[in-house]
């Protein structure tokens, strides 16, 4: 079987990923705070609902990227 090394720069990338929808989902959160007019101290209340959050927006990601990237190698010439 073919071992599969997974390089830093993909790490670094994946770890940014997960920050930038970490962020998001903080954001939302922040909104909904705001536009219910509940107490701030709800930010750190609801933080596994924004763990949660982050986890299915980054999910969603991955299946959206793995779309595109399969449909790019279904057009892409194969090298020999």
């Amino acid at each position: 079987m073919k071992e599969t090394v997974i390089t830093v720069r993909r790490k670094k990338i994946e770890i940014w990923t997960l920050v930038v929808c970490f962020v998001i989902a903080n954001l939302v959160n922040v909104y909904a705070i705001q536009k219910f007019d509940t107490p701030w101290n709800e930010l750190f209340w609801s933080l596994g609902y924004v763990v949660t959050t982050t986890v299915v927006i980054y999910c969603i990601w991955s299946v959206i990227r793995l779309v595109v990237y399969g449909i790019i190698g279904l057009f892409r010439k194969k090298r020999r």
